[in-house]
């Protein structure tokens, strides 16, 4: 047994009941691996698990956060086998689902292990996984092949910049709703950029005067749910990971893994080694706006809070 330090929630709230304590790490147990984390990626899901969102069970804190880091194997347990085959000492990893991953140190499942690509940094090796696998689930649910042009909201997050980038790759036309700060990166990665506000169905129907075949909403917006329905024919051809209620209501494809939705289990399974790969082969650019020291994760969930994020935040220990 070792100790670490960890983020934790210690009461729901906002950002202001985090805080940073020790904590106890064990030996990794048959099928487990001990991490010695470099980067830990933050995602919306790790501020909303304390906020209340997901309810407020006062059994559940002092609540670790995080979900996905990168990092070097220190110990193995036995028959650590990843995805991508066994795991030894030395190994630079990303891990993914990794509950507590705000932490210096952890303990995770070798199932929930891949190789780091050599050509990502540690920041980027942090984000890829959370954010690349909801891209890649969000294009399979509503079906976006070559020749189709699709229609993706919140296009400069850490979802929406893999997303962008997935589609363009499988020869679909993107159109990207974004602030006008954002727009020079989203061409650049070959999507054409719309800004998002009133009037933005007529500007996408001026930049793709043939129609719009598919929709993914990746910011929870009102409008994003309101212009795809409008565009876009068929209803099972819009999805949204996180404008649930709306959604619903309009009889789109909801993702992600609130009551209702489709978690598509498999399908981000399958993505991780899709990604690394793709990543390896530089094939796939992910963007680190922000790295905030582990003891400031405060401040980096109030800049993703804020929605203004370009591609990924991380912490570093």
């Amino acid at each position: 047994m070792s100790e670490t330090v960890a983020v934790v929630a210690g009461a729901y709230g906002g950002p202001e009941v985090l805080s940073v304590i020790d904590v106890a790490v064990p030996e990794p147990k048959p099928n487990q691996v001990r991490i010695t984390v470099r980067a830990a990626g933050v995602n919306p899901f790790d501020y909303k698990s304390y906020s209340g969102a997901f309810g407020a069970d006062p059994e559940r804190l002092p609540l670790r956060l995080g979900v996905e880091a990168a990092g070097v194997v220190t110990a193995v347990g036995a028959d650590a086998v990843g995805p991508a085959g066994p795991i030894a000492v030395g190994d630079e990893v990303i891990t993914y689902h990794a509950p507590g991953a705000y932490a210096t140190e952890l303990v995770v499942p070798a199932s929930s292990v891949v190789p780091k690509p050599v050509a990502l940094s540690w920041e980027q090796a942090a984000g890829l996984l959370a954010a690349g696998v909801t891209a890649v689930h969000a294009l399979e649910a509503i079906g976006v092949d070559k020749g189709d042009t699709v229609l993706i909201h919140g296009a400069a997050g850490g979802v929406g910049l893999v997303a962008v980038q997935l589609a363009v790759a499988r020869g679909v036309a993107v159109v990207a709703t974004a602030s006008q700060a954002k727009h020079d990166l989203l061409r650049e990665l070959g999507a054409t950029p719309v800004a998002y506000g009133p009037g933005l169905a007529d500007r996408v129907r001026a930049v793709a005067p043939e129609g719009v075949h598919a929709a993914a909403d990746l910011v929870g917006t009102d409008e994003a749910v309101d212009v795809s329905v409008e565009l876009v024919p068929d209803r099972l051809r819009i999805a949204t990971i996180a404008g649930h209620e709306r959604g619903g209501r309009a009889g789109i494809r909801l993702l992600g893994g609130v009551p209702g939705a489709d978690p598509g289990t498999e399908i981000r399974e399958a993505a991780r080694l899709q990604l690394t790969e793709a990543a390896a082969a530089g094939r796939l650019r992910i963007v680190v706006s922000d790295a905030y020291p582990l003891r400031e994760a405060a401040a980096a969930h109030r800049e993703i809070m804020s929605g203004h994020a370009t591609g990924k935040i991380v912490l570093v220990p």
